[in-house]
């Protein structure tokens, strides 16, 4: 392992990779000279050598000299910025705007900025300056040149985005975090699904007085083969998982020849008897009865009105809809890992492929039928949740990145790295670092292409919702690429440009009226919350976490106002089992440890002490109070008087669930996102028995104290 050369620096500079950083502990780390050639080599650079280092650090340097403009330029409303146009010397050009709204605007004045000529190419190439007008609307628009008497039209992207969003004018309120697929009612099968969802959150606003509910990513996973149980790993981030649709909610349902409908109900029968099962979800077999009523469904002739509406859905999701089901629909003959897949059809683009969809257009319809499905529920989601006074209603979650062998990785491939994943370094809950094995997006492509594929995944995860939390928001400003899956501790940080992806989420929530919650946890540079703030985008704000710089419980009046606040998260246990320290005997039996057990249960004691001596200080928990239940009451209520917009509450908290849901650094040695809905015996505990809870009213009733 050897230290980079002073070139190799400035080459992974350039490219926006880290060659050092400070990790958890302060600690300054060198990356090593391996790590940034894998990390550039993933990004299309050959650094092997110190030969070939140099060579694509001079290429680098010309490639900016031979565009005529610039690929995508970000700007907030009432900026002025300058750019460059380049073209041979002595020549003049021409610039305009083509708006988003089909008009156009030709007033982009040159500027008085002399920039010496270069040599590109046998060609004496000269810059010339411009400047966009800082009254350009919102949106995206064609930024274009004309080179003298030409022809020819050069073109970028100009994206104009908001200053900045409003949370000050959101209502303080609070909101339930749940799995969807563990709240299960007795009319699930076996899996929650949207109709629970739209019953929790009908019920929490009425009777309850929530104002949102926030669930996990409900991103599509694999259809064919086994079914990756972490929504944080799914197959396409766009579209959505059908195993939550509500099989009878589908208007054709009505529909069904007689022996149809009693093969769907003999189904639906089959797989309510899995609700009973209070140890672990079983996806795949609730999928494959799902999937044949579906595929039942899928046979009725619908309507004259049903037909026109799904033309409608299919023409706005466009060619991204078609790539998605032509993957799901390869996947059901091939499997679902497209990286072993024939040659011919790892190209989304390739005649294979097309001959193919071309050959089985039933296999690729149902799968768009799937997707206008999810669609139509989710909306209906959404305006029951509005309707019966949520505020905001449904907040999704959209996970860090994707499976490397599903359909965004398949149809991507020309925005994300390959060969490489997205991980974390260590920390104090993952001492090991994690590998997420999920590929990066690759900066450089992604500002080619004008942040299409950024811009169309941000507005379908905000459609049917009134707000978005974005998972590690941390990775729209640097990402740790992983450059071994077996050490998590191999790699570096890469660099994004956070003023594009962060400003096209900004618009996109502006004009959906949503509102954004960035999950700011972990290593965090201190200027980014800073920027998020200015940006209007809410943070996070987790209990456990939140300490002043003594290290001692941060006081509930010096919270943040402009975040989304809870006593707890999905990578750690429900509160009752945090408070028994389950978390360390669970990463002990795990061997994810890396200091000796009784080291760590005398730290998380003492951590655990610290806040119980917090809430005593501040008499919401009596000096000899050790119930577990009036100790969740009293961190709750502690949450409550912070002067948080949001208040999150863990539906799993308010029932007295222990076990947890997901343990990072882990797959199958625990059964991760597979554990339903229970009670402090383990019970299911079903969406029908929520209302005579009396522990649940009990906490939310703190909230108003």
């Amino acid at each position: 392992m050897t230290a980079p050369t002073p070139a190799l620096v400035e080459l992974a500079v350039a490219h926006g990779v880290a060659t050092e950083y400070w990790d958890w502990q302060g600690r300054h780390v060198q990356v090593t000279s391996e790590v940034v050639s894998a990390v550039l080599a993933a990004l299309g650079v050959d650094a092997s050598t110190p030969i070939k280092a140099a060579d694509a650090l001079a290429e680098y340097q010309v490639a900016r000299w031979r565009r005529v403009l610039p690929a995508t330029l970000v700007m907030r409303e009432g900026w002025t910025p300058w750019f460059a146009v380049h073209l041979p010397h002595g020549s003049s050009a021409e610039v305009w705007v083509d708006l988003e709204d089909g008009g156009q605007r030709r007033d982009i004045p040159q500027q008085e900025h002399w920039v010496e000529p270069e040599w590109v190419d046998g060609v004496q190439t000269g810059e010339a300056t411009f400047q966009l007008p800082g009254d350009l609307p919102l949106g995206y628009h064609r930024l274009c040149a004309r080179i003298g008497n030409s022809p020819e039209i050069f073109t970028g992207t100009v994206i104009v985005t908001p200053k900045r969003l409003e949370p000050e004018k959101l209502q303080r309120t609070w909101g339930w975090v749940l799995q969807l697929y563990s709240v299960r009612s007795r009319r699930s099968w076996g899996i929650g699904d949207l109709h629970d969802l739209g019953d929790l959150a009908a019920w929490s606003a009425n009777d309850l007085g929530a104002g949102f509910v926030l669930v996990n990513p409900l991103h599509a996973a694999e259809t064919a083969g086994r079914m990756e149980p972490s929504p944080y790993l799914p197959a396409s981030r766009r579209f959505g998982n059908p195993l939550y649709l509500r099989v009878e909610d589908i208007d054709e349902y009505g529909d069904l020849a007689p022996a149809e409908r009693d093969r769907v109900r003999a189904l639906s029968l089959q797989s309510r008897a899995l609700n009973e099962d209070g140890t672990a979800l079983d996806r795949d077999t609730v999928w494959a009865a799902k999937r044949e009523a579906l595929k039942l469904l899928f046979g009725v002739r619908p309507s004259i009105g049903r037909i026109a509406e799904y033309g409608s859905y299919c023409d706005r999701e466009g060619h991204g809809l078609i790539d998605f089901a032509t993957w799901a629909a390869l996947a059901d003959v091939h499997g679902p890992e497209w990286s072993k897949w024939p040659e011919e059809l790892r190209d989304p683009a390739s005649s294979a492929v097309v001959a193919f969809r071309n050959e089985n257009p039933d296999a690729v319809e149902f799968h768009c039928w799937l997707q206008w499905q999810l669609d139509e529920q989710l909306g209906r989601v959404q305006a029951r949740a509005r309707n019966a006074g949520m505020s905001l209603g449904v907040m999704h979650d959209l996970a860090v990145g994707v499976h490397p062998d599903g359909a965004d990785a398949w149809a991507l491939q020309d925005v994300l790295a390959s060969g490489i994943h997205v991980g974390a370094p260590p920390d104090a809950f993952n001492q090991q670092g994690q590998d997420w094995s999920q590929p990066p997006w690759r900066p450089d492509a992604l500002a080619e292409t004008g942040y299409a594929a950024w811009r169309d995944l941000v507005r379908a995860e905000m459609r049917h919702g009134g707000g978005l939390r974005i998972d590690h928001i941390l990775g729209m400003f640097r990402l740790w690429w992983v450059t071994s899956p077996e050490r998590p501790t191999e790699g570096t940080y890469v660099r994004y440009d956070h003023e594009a992806l962060v400003g096209i989420l900004v618009l996109e929530a502006a004009r959906a009226g949503v509102v954004v919650v960035g999950e700011d946890l972990g290593t965090v540079e201190p200027w980014v919350r800073d920027y998020l703030t200015e940006r209007g985008v809410l943070g996070t704000s987790v209990l456990w976490f939140e300490r002043d710089a003594a290290g001692r419980p941060l006081a509930p009046e010096r919270w943040r106002e402009l975040c989304l606040a809870t006593v707890t998260t999905h990578d750690l246990p429900p509160t009752a089992g945090y408070l028994a320290g389950d978390h360390v005997e669970l990463r002990n039996r795990l061997g994810l440890l890396t200091r000796p057990v009784a080291e760590e249960l005398e730290v998380d004691e003492a951590d655990r002490d610290s806040w119980l001596n917090a809430l005593r200080e501040r008499h919401l928990l009596g000096d000899q109070d050790g119930d577990v239940e009036r100790i969740v009451e009293a961190l709750h209520r502690y949450v409550a008087h912070t002067p948080a917009k949001l208040v999150g509450v863990a539906l799993t908290d308010a029932v007295g669930e222990r076990r947890t849901q997901n343990q990072p650094g882990t797959t199958d040695e625990y059964p991760n996102w597979r554990i339903p809905l229970g009670g402090p015996d383990g019970d299911p505990v079903m969406i029908e028995d929520l209302p005579n809870n009396t522990r649940l009213r009990r906490l939310i009733g703190v909230l108003g104290h």
